[in-house]
């Protein structure tokens, strides 16, 4: 179990990404809002940056069957695992074309950014149309 305090953030979203790329399975602790501690085994199938620089990870819980958000500031400690995804994602929710680079940091950090502005250069054309 690799605890999130003792490494970056970055090392910590480029395991997701790979655990999301390979599609297996993650073991997290996850602590919630009120501070208590919970231990879920997810499928995750997207990583987004909020509005607000929040990082949040969309997930299947594998315990309850749904789609889930989790901060990834508030995750604690996580395994990977080498067994496939089981839980089918919802209808709608859709990765992206190209897969998050695994190969590098660097080309991850790219990826995001790249992602991002994407996003904030559809969003100012919304805003404009409407």
């Amino acid at each position: 179990m690799r605890n999130t305090n003792r490494q970056t953030t970055t090392r910590t979203l480029a395991d997701l990404y790979r655990a999301l790329d390979r599609q297996n399975a993650v073991t997290i602790t996850y602590r919630k809002e009120d501070g208590t501690e919970t231990v879920r085994t997810i499928e995750p199938y997207s990583v987004r940056t909020t509005t607000n620089g929040s990082i949040i990870v969309r997930a299947m819980d594998r315990e309850t069957g749904e789609a889930r958000s989790f901060r990834a500031d508030r995750i604690e400690a996580y395994t990977l695992h080498r067994s496939a995804f089981q839980i089918d994602r919802p209808a709608g929710d859709e990765t992206t074309a190209n897969p998050a680079p695994a190969h590098s940091v660097a080309a991850l950090i790219a990826y995001e950014l790249e992602r991002d502005t994407i996003a904030a250069a559809y969003r100012t054309r919304v805003a404009l149309a409407a």
